[in-house]
């Protein structure tokens, strides 16, 4: 295959606008392929590397994606599950899918909405079983990822969840307060992860409870910071218009997020009629000192700290970009915000080093911008390789442009300098993209992920509704090498890479874990030994089945009850080998519920039928596994 770079003609054809594949040519329109040719005549452009180029990767990129039966990939990657609600692990780069975490779904093979632990985790929000999970981030140490926590947003419910990633599990949900749909999500990066910021993207009435309903004026949203620990939200910034996306420093002193709707409209047109929006910058500590002071108010009765962060307060400033921008990424050398056009052919480059003196009320908000080079068309989201490189997807020109972030501001400064290196057509749409470890100080420039939200024609045809396409990218040479094409289901919108030593898991769990502590508590005031007995307590028409599980057998073969009962079923699996894990399914009750070595698990059920009904493992365990059952008997009430 030929990967040579050519230079671009900017005659109006479709060569010249990377559109050499017939099919490609379709897809994308008129409109696409004149933007595209518009790209490619503004000061900067450099190279374009063609649809037809990159079909089939060389044999030797090939050879370094190769993960042979045995080994073990480079790199974690964790990425959104969307719609699902899930957060999926992937092997990097053999992009072997190695599990799929439930946050904010109901997952039937884990148990996870179904058991009693998992309920207790998702609380009242429980009651929800869809959500649209966006945005996982790492926790970090000094900006570089620990390993301890991955965050995750739920833009349908409001919500944020912590996930243990020793075990790979969600252990916290908090539903946010004062804002509704979260959206952008970042973490403090240093000295550690303290904090956990977040958007409500929707503008709404405070409080929201009916009083207010239709002054645009009034309606407005949140910026919000948890406790990376306790999960509790900490304080709250309200802001004029819809915050989008976001990232904070790497020093610790700044948060920025996108911010569309200055107009404060509710439809459409409302929405997209001033000429810009903003980047609004959030001073952490000048909050921090504004909370302590009483300097707040609160809203309803959930008591959380709310202080005023719109135009004109001293806790934040709203930086001019053009109108209705999107993705918001601080590069890995810690020196820029970088919001993304959406609307505009450009991004902006705020300089991080500029804002204290904007604070100061030095300069003026526009002075902060350092660089606004025009890449093309539709710019969502960057990423950065480590080399003073930006990668950022065109989502209407179909394309990932690379482009150098100092020649980017040497160009803002008036020299005739291409900050363009390359850019590199890719199939369909990309939204997100990532790098390997781009979202921490140790960015290595190996691979990037390139989220497309559209794969028509690169797959098996499996009806109306398409896989998505996340295809991955070799950058560790001068040139961008398209290498593998990832079908993916509902919409993942985000991911994040890390190293796999980053990452510490537990083979077996440990008996005093506190994902399943209350459930220990409850056995002990019950006057059961989790790991000896095998025992029914009845409490009215409250029965409490603890039982043990061993290959291949449950301690308990049957167990009575009365129809109409309430019970709850505590296994607690005594296998010490790793990769045993038991289950318990209940036919016709909706029950089933994952147990792995040395876990505690429970669930509750109604009873609500007289019969026979056979509990059984649903996790292959051993070779006598079909024999490893047990009868429920549910007597007539």
């Amino acid at each position: 295959m030929d990967t040579k770079t050519t230079t671009v003609d900017t005659t109006n054809s479709e060569e010249s606008a990377g559109l050499r594949n017939p099919s490609r040519r379709k897809f994308l329109g008129t409109t696409a392929a004149v933007g595209a040719v518009s790209a490619a005549g503004a000061a900067g452009t450099g190279a374009l590397v063609r649809s037809g180029e990159v079909q089939a990767a060389d044999q030797s990129i090939l050879e370094k994606i190769h993960v042979g039966p045995g080994d073990l990939d480079e790199y974690y990657g964790f990425w959104s599950g969307g719609h699902n609600g899930e957060v999926r692990v992937y092997g990097v780069p053999s992009m072997r899918e190695i599990m799929r975490i439930p946050v904010f779904n109901v997952c039937s093979a884990t148990g996870y909405g179904i058991s009693n632990e998992s309920k207790r985790i998702l609380g009242e929000s429980s009651k929800f079983l869809n959500g649209d999970a966006h945005h996982p981030h790492i926790s970090y140490t000094d900006g570089k990822h620990d390993g301890r926590y991955l965050f995750i947003n739920d833009k349908a419910n409001t919500r944020v969840a912590r996930v243990r990633l020793d075990i790979m599990k969600t252990d916290k949900v908090t539903t946010i307060p004062n804002a509704q749909a979260i959206h952008g999500l970042r973490l403090q990066k240093a000295p550690k992860t303290g904090y956990v910021y977040c958007n409500g993207e929707m503008i709404i009435p405070l409080p929201n409870d009916g009083t207010e309903l239709e002054d645009p004026k009034k309606h407005f949203s949140v910026w919000s910071a948890l406790d990376s620990e306790t999960m509790e939200v900490a304080w709250q910034v309200l802001v004029d218009g819809n915050l989008d996306n976001m990232d904070s420093s790497y020093c610790g002193k700044y948060g920025a997020s996108t911010c569309y709707n200055s107009e404060h409209g509710f439809t459409l047109e409302e929405k997209m009629r001033a000429e810009r929006d903003h980047v609004v910058i959030f001073n952490i500590p000048r909050i921090e000192e504004a909370v302590e002071n009483g300097e707040y108010m609160t809203f309803g009765d959930n008591g959380v700290p709310v202080v005023d962060g719109r135009k004109g307060s001293q806790l934040t400033r709203y930086i001019p970009v053009p109108r209705n921008p999107h993705g918001l990424n601080g590069s890995t050398d810690g020196k820029y915000f970088i919001a993304n056009g959406k609307l505009s052919p450009t991004v902006t480059m705020i300089d991080i080093s500029r804002l204290d003196d904007l604070f100061d009320d030095k300069i003026e908000p526009r002075d902060a911008v350092a660089g606004e080079p025009e890449l093309g068309l539709g710019p969502l989201h960057t990423t950065f390789d480590g080399r003073g490189n930006a990668y950022t997807t065109l989502f209407i020109d179909s394309q990932v442009v690379k482009w150098n972030m100092e020649d980017a501001v040497r160009h803002f400064q008036g020299e005739n300098v291409n900050y363009i290196r390359q850019k590199l057509n890719v199939h369909y749409q990309p939204g997100h993209l990532k790098a390997t470890l781009a979202e921490s100080s140790e960015a290595d420039g190996k691979w990037l992920f390139s989220l497309n939200k559209f794969s028509k024609d690169r797959f098996l045809p499996v009806g109306p509704l398409h896989p998505e396409n996340d295809q991955m990218i070799d950058i560790s040479g001068e040139e961008m090498k398209l290498v593998h094409d990832t079908p993916t289901f509902a919409e993942p919108h985000d991911c994040v890479v890390v190293r796999r030593d980053q990452i510490q898991t537990k083979q077996i769990w440990e008996r005093d874990d506190p994902y399943f502590a209350e459930t220990v508590k409850m056995a002990e005031e019950d006057g059961v030994t989790l790991t000896r007995d095998n025992k029914v307590i009845r409490d009215g028409n409250k029965v409490r089945v603890y039982m043990t599980l061993i290959a291949p057998e449950f301690g308990m073969n049957h167990f009575r009850v009365k129809q109409g009962d309430e019970v709850t079923v505590v296994c607690t699996n005594l296998d010490m080998i790793q990769d045993l894990t038991h289950g318990f399914c209940v036919c016709d009750h909706g029950v089933s519920i994952e147990v792995s070595p040395q876990q505690t698990a429970s669930v509750t059920f109604t009873a609500d039928k007289a019969g026979v009904y056979w509990y059984y493992c649903n996790w292959f365990c051993h070779a006598m596994h079909m024999e490893m059952a047990g009868r429920m008997i549910v007597e007539p009430a």
